[in-house]
């Protein structure tokens, strides 16, 4: 990859994460709201702990390493395999709210990717509108996003994400978020660089506080957030 194509494959990357994308990841708390219902996250202190338990037990032994397949199907243009990892990521779901949250962000980004003529986007769209990690891949192959960018990317949009809903639910300062950010990304290159080694047969997550969460989230009596 030659410098000129590295950095527009970075700014393609910025667009890929931003907040401005359209495609719903606002309206999804992953259980947190019901996490701070209950007072398990109720101040910076218990939220980097949420988050940082997620991101080490969590995203790093199970979306990350299933990205990097991901990413490396689409690089090789296997649909079969593509298809096979986004089915396992789904399956993985403990829920039906995560199994919603998937399926409604990788159909919209996969709508977006097809408006932005995205390659094989279209011929693809049954394969990648399974989970949003696939539409995700695509996009970072077709737009020369590097494997190790496209994985912290992916994390740092999940990070952010989160931390943002944090934000609306303790409630919690502007300043106090950007802190955790702070904290929590200085964390991220060493998930990554786990989850690139981690094999097969010892991908997944284990958050059974999440599950629980998501779970009671469902029936939650008032919420902001659509998971």
């Amino acid at each position: 990859m030659n410098p000129a194509t590295e950095t527009l494959g970075r700014l393609r990357l910025m667009q890929l994460v931003s907040p401005a994308l359209p495609v719903g990841a606002f309206s999804y708390s992953q259980g947190l709201e019901w996490a701070v219902a209950e007072g398990w996250v109720k101040d910076p202190a218990t939220l980097e702990s949420w988050l940082c338990g997620l991101m080490e037990d969590g995203i790093g032994r199970l979306e990350l390493p299933v990205l990097s397949r991901l990413y490396q199907a689409a690089i090789d243009s296997d649909e079969a395999k593509l298809r096979e990892w986004a089915q396992r990521l789904y399956a993985s779901r403990e829920t039906r709210e995560l199994r919603a949250e998937e399926t409604n962000r990788a159909r919209a980004l996969t709508r977006l990717l097809i408006d932005l003529g995205v390659d094989q986007a279209a011929a693809w769209r049954q394969s990648i509108a399974q989970c949003q990690a696939a539409p995700f891949a695509l996009a970072a192959a077709h737009w020369g996003i590097s494997l190790k960018d496209c994985l912290l990317g992916y994390a740092w949009g999940w990070l952010e994400n989160q931390v943002a809903a944090a934000i609306k639910l303790i409630p919690l300062g502007q300043t106090a978020g950007q802190r955790v950010l702070l904290e929590l990304g200085t964390h991220l290159p060493d998930v990554m660089e786990k989850a690139l080694d981690l094999p097969d047969e010892q991908i997944g997550a284990a958050a059974p506080a999440l599950a629980i969460a998501s779970s009671c989230h469902e029936v939650q009596y008032t919420r902001l957030f659509r998971s």
